[in-house]
């Protein structure tokens, strides 16, 4: 059995990957693009030792954030800790919000090499002008439009003339069970928000070595919860304009989630009871013991 936790951010993902590792002898593998990265605490709420309850955790804070770390590298990763996890009886539960990452584990991807992508031709342009250049095609597909190398890609084959078509990607492994944590909107923005407010101050103690020392890798550029601070320390906004782009970038980021996991993958949805949260996984076990009866 392989266990995948899905859903947008703030929503209960890690609470319930430990209640599940615990119940099916699970290992985890995080399934969260900045996760990846050592020092990106704060912002990304990674899982803390304490809260691991001495349950594996795999593919967490391996790379510094000046290292650059792929789709690519995480399906080569993840898969391997498919095999080593199953090696040893355990169950393997990715938990994340990054539905590409995810996919890329369990379907039948093929990627190219970062190397053997070229940007010369579109270095002048800003990822948001990318994603402009290539909406202008109508494509009836989801594409991460905050991965500049993939929209490179993408945009320098339409502009070739290949249109990427929808494609249905197999299943590479036939005990995947997909569970996917939800709430009403207003309650999971209302979190969202509090959330950052509550992490406010480690997060700029956080995030202010980065901007001021001006390391700008490709993971703090792309972080919601990092790349907005940057005009703050620069004397260009002010902590309330920032705190409210995170916010609101946050919140957009969650809407983005639930659009890729509802159009990418078939999941199974269940509504979060934050205040007996108990109920809910017991809901969710039920569900993933049924499934393994089939």
């Amino acid at each position: 059995m392989i266990l995948a936790i899905v859903g947008p951010t703030g929503v209960g993902k890690t609470k319930l990957s430990i209640e599940l590792a615990k119940i099916y002898q699970g290992e985890i593998i995080n399934c969260d693009s900045m996760q990846i990265y050592k020092g990106l605490d704060v912002g990304t709420a990674k899982i803390t030792k304490e809260e691991m309850q001495k349950i594996p955790h795999h593919l967490l804070s391996i790379k510094n954030v000046e290292e650059n770390y792929s789709v690519f590298d995480f399906q080569k990763d993840a898969r391997n800790k498919i095999e080593e996890i199953k090696a040893k009886g355990k169950v393997p539960i990715f938990v994340g919000g990054t539905g590409y990452y995810l996919k890329a584990a369990l379907y039948d991807y093929d990627f190219l090499e970062e190397k053997d992508i070229k940007d010369n031709k579109y270095e002048i342009f800003s990822n948001e002008e990318l994603v402009e250049k290539i909406d202008e095609y109508n494509l009836d597909i989801v594409y991460d439009k905050n991965n500049r190398k993939r929209l490179v890609r993408l945009l320098s084959l339409l502009e070739a003339g290949n249109v990427p078509q929808k494609k249905d990607y197999t299943l590479l492994y036939d005990d995947c069970i997909f569970i996917g944590l939800t709430t009403d909107r207003e309650v999971l923005y209302d979190r969202i928000n509090k959330r950052f407010l509550d992490m406010l101050v480690p997060l700029i103690d956080e995030v202010k070595p980065f901007c001021i020392n001006n390391i700008k890798s490709k993971a703090l550029q792309t972080g919601i919860g990092y790349k907005e601070f940057y005009p703050f320390f620069e004397n260009k906004k002010t902590l309330k304009e920032t705190v409210e782009e995170c916010q609101k970038n946050s919140r957009n980021y969650a809407k983005r989630q639930y659009t890729w996991f509802q159009n990418q993958m078939d999941i199974n949805w269940f509504n979060v009871n934050f205040n007996d949260f108990l109920s809910t996984i017991n809901e969710i076990v039920a569900y993933i013991d049924t499934q393994n009866k089939k």
